[in-house]
């Protein structure tokens, strides 16, 4: 019987060996990736069954990682590993079709129950995060801190606030400089933002990036 393939995404080594070392006994860890364009094209090659994600990344972040697999016509399972303790950040998960979102500050032993939540067909949150759920939809929740926001206007914020010109970003994008400036004038009157230090102070706040 063929093992399940896992692919991991995280941004920091030490966890991913660390995640490594707590699955591969039981599962096929195919690949790690440590950025959100590297989880894309890792997913894309490997077709992996189950990914485990982080959600603050470099170049993209977990979430948009994740739809931009489902645009390819991929349909993983997709466990969240995240710092992220706020409940907005799991309903956008929710959304896209994550299976878990777990915290990072969790027993290892829940990451392995959720694990086989997932591949049992079920869902997993961690119980924090559940009951936060719970009130956000008694009131009707709240929109993502995404909501609203085309792709290419989050690739552009995320980019911008790791501290990269509207040059490199039209490199990186494959898109103008022109473009770029577009999609920053058009993202910060959306965000009600007015300056560039904003945009940072903005994608610290709500995770997109880490200090």
């Amino acid at each position: 019987m063929n093992k399940i393939k896992i692919l991991l995404a995280d941004d920091h080594k030490i966890i991913l060996e660390g995640l490594r070392g707590l699955l591969e006994t039981k599962y096929d860890i195919v690949g790690m990736a440590e950025d959100g364009n590297a989880l894309v094209k890792e997913a894309l090659r490997l077709k992996p069954d189950v990914i485990i994600a982080d959600i603050s990344m470099p170049s993209l972040n977990g979430i948009d990682a994740i739809r931009q697999i489902r645009k390819q016509g991929l349909n993983p399972k997709v466990i969240f590993l995240t710092m992220h303790n706020d409940a907005l950040y799991a309903k956008e998960a929710l959304e896209i079709g994550a299976s878990a979102f777990v915290l990072k500050h969790s027993a290892a032993s829940e990451l392995i129950t959720a694990v086989e939540e997932t591949l049992s067909g079920n869902r997993h949150i961690s119980p924090v995060i559940s009951q936060e759920l719970s009130r956000l939809d008694e009131g009707n929740g709240g929109n993502g801190v995404f909501e609203g926001l085309s792709l290419r206007q989050r690739e552009v914020l995320q980019l911008l606030a790791e501290g990269k010109s509207a040059k490199e970003v039209a490199s990186i994008l494959k898109i103008s400089p022109r473009t770029v400036e577009f999609h920053k004038y058009s993202t910060m009157q959306q965000l009600g933002i007015k300056t560039n230090a904003e945009i940072i102070h903005f994608a610290i706040k709500h995770g997109i990036v880490s200090i």
